[in-house]
């Protein structure tokens, strides 16, 4: 799959201030991840600590927490990691679930899909 990047929004855990990011979209990443500096700017804390599998095989982990994010207009909360100062933000497979969307490789963009639910019938 492509590489591409969309714009979005990282706001404060309150979802009343935002700054606009320029994300790399990464599906094989668990969770989105954002500088420290502009998730500390924003007020955004770290509530746990978590191990991550890189790419070549080396084990890291890293703080994560929890803020809001608006992409096309929709604001949703989801779990962040406190990446590297100057790292390129990215959105997560988590994140792209959390919105309903899901990846078009040729025309480098997001779609919505539906998601899963169980078929029962509503009480």
């Amino acid at each position: 799959m492509g590489i591409f990047s969309v714009e979005i929004q990282i706001g404060d855990p309150q979802g009343k201030r935002f700054e606009p990011a320029k994300a790399l979209v990464d599906t094989g990443s668990s969770y989105s991840a954002f500088p420290v500096e502009q998730l500390r700017r924003l007020g955004v804390e770290p509530s746990d600590r978590q191990q991550f599998l890189l790419a070549d095989g080396r084990i890291v982990e890293s703080a994560i927490g929890e803020t809001r994010i608006k992409i096309d207009g929709r604001m949703r909360t989801t779990v962040v990691v406190f990446s590297d100062e100057g790292t390129q933000p990215l959105i997560g497979a988590v994140t792209l679930e959390e919105f309903g969307l899901a990846v078009d490789p040729i025309g480098q963009k997001l779609m919505p899909v539906p998601g899963y639910r169980l078929g029962r019938k509503p009480l």
